[in-house]
């Protein structure tokens, strides 16, 4: 009797979308808000200006528009999805989950839609736990989300952290395929997760349910973020590479977590990759949180610079602190 042959499965990406709210905040606008000059924020940060939802618009809004728009660049229904993981720190409310919101609003009545929460780092968790259930057999087709709405948990008179951060929505619609044997598969090749709890201070929000009853305002330790941040990030590449036998000269885009472009430029250099491989949208959308990587990810796909069967890079830290990183070849 013949041995059944184990069919091994692999995430592809086979679409991208994005959502920007309309309402655009420069730099010289905040400085009529808090104590602050364009030159300040742009030599610490990189950013130029951010994307601020309108009153009335939700997370769960943002969401929508940008899995929309991935499904019409995959050239799928929604009724084709039976997996939704919605990265987010900004829900629209404290629960059910606002990927169900979203669930409902695409007109999906099937299969699993729930929320990951690990901030900044939050998308690369979504994507390993979408990944994980597409390589199970669990699920076939996944929207995988990373939106925000940070400006709703702001403080606007602290010119530390007000300076910072933007809102906005990507997504990537992946699907379950047969493995090749050749080792040239297309789509997810590893995800690499972290967490450290020990760190919780150095970046929070002073509010919750089961805390003070109401939502508070973001608190940050720049400086202790920053450390960390160049540390551990170096480390999850390093294991990311490893993992793949790659080496910084075999990746051709790093498309990493939008938070610093001090933090960006590090990253790319223990690589050895010059800007022309690296992805920054900082400038033009601030920190974005848990969308900046599929934000990011869709203008290179959009503008014609990301290819199919480039490998792809993507690395980010945030509050816990936790942080990843994934390879991807497109």
């Amino acid at each position: 009797m013949t041995a059944k042959r184990t069919v091994r499965l692999r995430s592809r990406v086979i679409g991208c979308g994005a959502y920007l709210p309309e309402t655009v905040v420069t730099n010289d606008e905040l400085a009529k808000r808090v104590d602050t000059t364009d030159e300040w924020i742009r030599q610490r940060t990189g950013i130029g200006c951010r994307h601020i939802a309108a009153p009335g618009e939700m997370t769960s809004d943002l969401g929508r528009r940008a899995a929309e728009r991935a499904l019409a660049n995959a050239g799928i229904g929604a009724d084709e999805v039976d997996l939704i993981v919605l990265a987010t720190s900004t829900p629209d409310e404290t629960f059910p989950a606002t990927a169900t919101k979203i669930q409902a609003r695409l007109g999906i009545t099937r299969g699993m839609a729930f929320d990951v929460q690990a901030v900044c780092a939050g998308f690369i968790y979504a994507l390993a736990v979408a990944d994980n259930f597409l390589k199970l057999g669990q699920a076939r087709t996944a929207l995988v989300i990373g939106a925000e709405t940070f400006s709703r948990i702001l403080d606007w008179t602290d010119r530390q952290t007000c300076v910072l951060f933007g809102d906005g929505a990507g997504a990537l619609v992946l699907r379950a395929g047969p493995s090749k044997a050749n080792g040239r598969d297309r789509g997810v090749l590893s995800t690499h997760l972290h967490a450290d709890g020990r760190y919780h201070d150095a970046l929070y929000v002073d509010g919750g349910p089961s805390s003070t009853g109401k939502v508070g305002h973001l608190r940050m330790e720049g400086r202790e973020v920053f450390r960390h941040a160049v540390v551990k990030l170096a480390a999850v590449v390093e294991e990311a590479l490893a993992a793949n036998h790659l080496s910084g000269a075999d990746i051709d885009w790093l498309v990493p977590h939008q938070a610093n472009q001090r933090i960006i430029d590090g990253i790319a250099r223990k690589l050895g990759l010059d800007d022309s491989h690296v992805v920054s949208t900082i400038e033009h959308q601030a920190n974005t949180s848990a969308a900046s990587i599929p934000l990011a990810l869709n203008e290179a796909a959009s503008d014609g610079r990301l290819q199919p069967g480039q490998l792809v890079l993507i690395e980010a830290i945030g509050g816990g602190l936790a942080w990843g990183a994934s390879v991807i070849r497109w």
